[in-house]
Order: C-alpha cells, then structure tokens, then sequence
C-alpha cells in the first residue's frame, strides 16, 4: 500500500498507539489537574515505566488537557549532567510572564526571583513592569545543592501565590525525571509539599524510568505521600490490536487475526514497537488484508529500523565495559537477574562490578527491582545485544571477556 499514507508513520494524523489503554490515568490526572486548580488536596502524579511505552505522550496528553483547563503549562525535559537551573529557570520564568500585570502580587514575584538569583547566575529576566539582574559571582556552582534546595521552593510558592489570584494554576510537566540528581529532585518535592501545605494551586506530573519512586523517596522521606506512582506498561493483546485495527480502518483496510497475533507475539505490546511493526506491514502489503506473512516480512524491515533509530542511539553512549555488562546480562535471559550471575558470567567479583553497574543505572540502560536484581529499562534490549555482540560467550573465574 501506498507509503504517503501510512496511518503509522509520525505525522500520519492517526492515533498514537501509546494513547490506547491509558484512560484511567488520564482521566484520573484530569481530575487532579482540577481539584489542584481549585485549591484543593491532590497528590500529584510520577508516571513510570520502561522506555517505548509511551510516558512522553502521555505527558504532552495531559499537558494539553491542562491548556484546555486553562492553567499556566511548563513542559521541560531532564538530561543528564543538566543542572535543575538551567532546566526549570526558563520554564518558570514563562510562567511568570503568563501571569503578568496582576494586581497585589508584583512584590511576592519579585521577592521570589531574588530569592532563586543564585541559580540564575548574571541573567537579567524582565517580568510584567519590573526586572531582576543577578551578580554572576553571588551564589556560584560551589554552593551548589543547598542553593537548589533552599531558593526554588520560595519561588515556586509566589508563582502559585499569583496563579491563586488569577484564578488558574501552574502545572509543570517533567519528562527523564530520574535525570534529576538528588538534591534536586528533593528541590522540587520541597516545593510541592509547600504549597500542598499552603493550598496554592500547584501540579507536578513527572515521567521516568520504573527506579524512579526510589529515587523519590530517597530524595524525601515522605514522597510517597505527596504522589501517586502510575505505572506505564505494555498493551494488553486486545488494547494492541485496536491500536492496530483503528487507525487503518478509515482507509477500508483491516489486519487478520493472525497478523494480529504475530505483531502482539513479536512486540510483547509495547507501543513503540507495536507502530513500528504497523507501520512497516501496511508499506509491504498490497491490501486491503494485512496477513500473517505481510508481517512476517515486516519483521526484518522493523527489526532493523529499531537497531537503527531505538537501540543503537542508546549503545553508542555506553563504554566498552559497560557494554559487555549488557551482553552479560543478555547472556543470561530477559527478566529480572541477579547482580551474582551476571558476576559469575563476567568471571568478576561483584563489587567489582560496582562502577560499571551504578553508571549503567545512572544512564538509563538498566535499573533495580529489588536488592540484588537488575533488569533492562529497554525491552527486547537483549535480543539487541545478541545481535549486536554475536561472539560473546561469558568468561571463565578471573578472565573478563
């Protein structure tokens, strides 16, 4: 069929596979989104699950609903070795500029910048009829962590304090939130639970990996409080196939069982497979059937756009140690593994290993369910690495491969 119209192709028009199944938590954060807006008791949201199964557009979903509420929306991503600084100053100086010209609270904004000068180092922000320089040499990366901790929930609380005033409220969405290192993450939780404290109209919705609500409540004692942790995973068979079958039916083309049950057999349902797989059964099919064999074919094509564009992005940071640590974990099978097999696999001790495994976590590659067990934040990273690495054949005691 034809490739100009592929319902699966970004920017084809037709729904997000990832949407599919997540009307509970959209409907839940709807509904947090708007008792927050009028200043009641809600506990803000951390979305987390596994890379491909769509947090990011769930987060530009509620981000949108947010708009549609009316509320000031800040959508920022966290990266690595970014400082919260450099990520939230922006976003919040947009949301002080949405709320410009308000009667009454021009002092409380503009304490609140001056209280968070050290983390902007000598920019100078202009806000409604009033403007704010910073000495660069005050408040320098030295101070560090305390500054973080100390300057942001302030400000947090005056743009809140103006929200309540206009009527609307600040909702801040954050994508990679376990980027953020502790002390920030402890920042933003502060601010969070002063304004809960306070009943200023305050929203935070965070996205990340599933270590995500540890990384939380070893920032605060009492995260789990403050949150509820929506977890994001791959689609059910059936949520798989309408996410298949609807977006090709307006073109009077239909998927049979068995195609169905091949895509859902080869993607496990995560949703950036599952379009993946859709996307390249409808450019080799003839139509208007998509069947078993047209996805058989397609399996090649999907595999190797996925090496490419998903997984291999993710390999080419890693080093050479931290990527037969992957291929040790491979070795073994998917699933959750013991931190002592893998060991026995690379012929190392495992403190030895500790290096690598806390810098692989910091990275995003892996993560811990429990003491004593890693797993891959990726799915089917295994069989990647498999393919990547097709010689490994683990160590004997004492001999790293």
């Amino acid at each position: 069929m034809d490739p100009i119209d592929n319902p699966f192709s970004p920017g084809a028009g037709a729904p997000p596979p990832e949407l599919v199944g997540r009307d509970d938590i959209l409907n839940q954060t709807t509904t947090g989104i708007a008792r927050t807006k009028a200043c009641r008791s809600e506990r803000s949201r951390l979305l987390t699950g596994l890379r491909g199964v769509g947090k990011t557009v769930l987060l530009n979903k509620i981000a949108w609903i947010a708009r549609q509420q009316e509320c000031i929306t800040l959508q920022m991503e966290a990266r690595e070795c970014q400082s919260l600084a450099e990520m939230i100053a922006p976003a919040v100086e947009e949301a002080l500029n949405s709320l410009d010209k308000i009667r009454g609270t021009k002092d409380a904004l503009a304490k609140g910048w001056k209280t968070f000068k050290a983390l902007l180092g000598g920019a100078r922000i202009r806000v409604s009829e009033f403007e704010v320089g910073f000495d660069p040499t005050e408040g320098n990366e030295s101070r560090g962590a305390s500054v973080v901790e100390s300057t942001l929930p302030p400000l947090i609380e005056a743009a809140a304090e103006a929200a309540k005033e206009r009527n609307t409220s600040i909702v801040i969405l954050v994508d990679e939130m376990q980027y953020l290192d502790i002390p920030s993450l402890r920042a933003l939780i502060f601010s969070l639970h002063n304004t809960q404290q306070k009943q200023l109209p305050f929203y935070l919705v965070g996205a990340g990996l599933p270590n995500l609500p540890g990384l939380a409540a070893e920032a605060v004692s009492y995260a789990e409080r403050l949150f509820l942790y929506p977890v994001v995973g791959p689609l059910s068979q059936s949520d798989t196939e309408k996410a298949l079958q609807d977006p090709v039916q307006k073109y009077n083309v239909h998927f049979e069982q068995e195609a169905l049950d091949e895509i859902f057999r080869q993607t496990q349902g995560y949703p950036y497979f599952v379009q993946e797989w859709g996307s390249q059964s409808w450019n080799l099919s003839m139509g208007p059937t998509i069947t078993k064999s047209d996805v058989r074919k397609a399996t090649l094509y999907a595999t190797s756009q996925l090496d490419e564009r998903f997984f291999r992005a993710r390999i080419d940071r890693l080093t050479p140690s931290e990527k037969t640590y992957l291929r040790a974990m491979s070795h073994i099978g998917p699933g959750q593994l013991r931190t002592g097999d893998i060991s026995k696999v690379l012929g190392r001790r495992s403190g030895d290993l500790g290096p690598t495994r806390d810098k692989l976590i910091k990275k995003g590659m892996i993560y811990s369910p429990s003491h004593g067990l890693l797993a891959f934040t990726v799915p089917l990273f295994d069989e990647y690495m498999k393919r990547v690495m097709p010689e490994f054949a683990g160590s004997t005691p004492g001999h790293a491969p």
